[in-house]
């Protein structure tokens, strides 16, 4: 079947079997397809959005194509945060999450682009910290084993992946890729992923496919992208694991009272006062502390959730966690 085919059965709405998609993604991801028709190919996708079966299939062409890491020597499962977004509305708190879990010895690999594509990112923020990128996946694994954050960019896990998420600059749009980059997985499934979903219907679809794929995954939709909840009004929680899905924490109706964030959102206060909260100076925002008691359950960390409540309550010194 020719390109030209492919375009008008997808221009006509048709359905991907999840080998087809496989299939398809495996040329896109190799560069196998023209720059045309892979303009034409990924705008159609976009427009239509993947079914979970697509979806699948996609992610078993990346799978392949993502380089493994092995899990650090420890009876609680690595969490897994994917940073593709940077944040907008609220300071990028997510390495506020991956520092407070690495405090309590749970392994934490981050992984994304060093740049915030809607925001400020991740990667900027934990560099200001004192805490860079690193340079391969060697000694990424060297930090994992040691107790320490790691941080791995796209190029370094994905290469096929991060040449993809660069077509963003020249098609715009860039869903489809985001939401690869945070299914990727270099743990082959024995993570903990943190899953933060733009919109209802992303979050059906990466609902079904967690469920049928049996990955353990904490799930969430949030207004920025990257896998932190908003620090003034939490939303729905679930843990998946096993193929079934448990809420852990309700969707707040309305915000708390404001918490005391940093004035300003660039990576040089957000990073002062990340630090200031870490040292216990400011208190830990609520939702926060709900999604790091989550990250604790699913990790394996605590037994159930209301342990993991507790813990979190204790650590963070923020009673509202409990």
């Amino acid at each position: 079947m020719t390109w030209a085919h492919v375009i008008d059965d997808l221009a006509a709405g048709q359905v991907l079997t999840e080998g087809e998609a496989e299939t398809l993604f495996a040329a896109v991801f190799d560069g196998g397809v023209p720059d045309l028709e892979l303009g034409a190919l990924l705008a159609l996708i976009e427009q239509r959005r993947l079914t979970a079966q697509e979806l699948a299939g996609v992610l078993a062409a990346l799978s392949t194509r993502v380089f493994q890491l092995s899990p650090p020597d420890t009876q609680w499962r690595p969490v897994l945060m994917p940073s593709y977004s940077g944040l907008r509305e609220q300071p990028n708190l997510l390495p506020l999450l991956a520092l407070s879990l690495q405090r309590m010895g749970i392994p934490v690999l981050m992984h994304g682009m060093l740049s915030g594509e809607r925001g400020v990112a991740a990667a900027y923020v934990l560099r200001e910290m004192g805490i860079m990128p690193c340079a391969s996946l060697a000694q990424a694994q060297q930090q994992l084993q040691a107790g320490q954050l790691a941080f791995v960019p796209t190029g370094a896990l994905a290469p096929a992946l991060a040449d993809l998420m660069a077509l963003r600059v020249r098609l715009g749009g860039g869903a489809l890729a985001r939401m690869l980059a945070r299914l990727a997985d270099p743990f082959a499934g024995a993570a903990l992923q943190l899953l933060p979903a733009e919109h209802a219907q992303e979050r059906a679809v990466l609902l079904s496919l967690l469920c049928d794929s049996g990955r353990t995954a904490l799930l969430f939709e949030t207004r920025d992208g990257d896998p932190v909840v908003d620090a003034q009004c939490r939303p729905c929680i679930e843990l998946v694991r096993d193929g079934a899905a448990r809420t852990l924490f309700e969707a707040e109706v309305t915000p708390r009272c404001a918490h005391p964030l940093p004035d300003a959102h660039d990576p040089k206060a957000t990073a002062r006062w990340i630090a200031a909260v870490l040292e216990g100076r400011i208190p830990m925002p609520a939702p926060v502390a709900n999604q790091i008691a989550c990250c604790l359950y699913g990790s394996g960390y605590a037994q159930d959730i209301n342990q993991a409540k507790a813990i979190a309550a204790v650590e963070t010194g923020s009673l509202a966690a409990a």
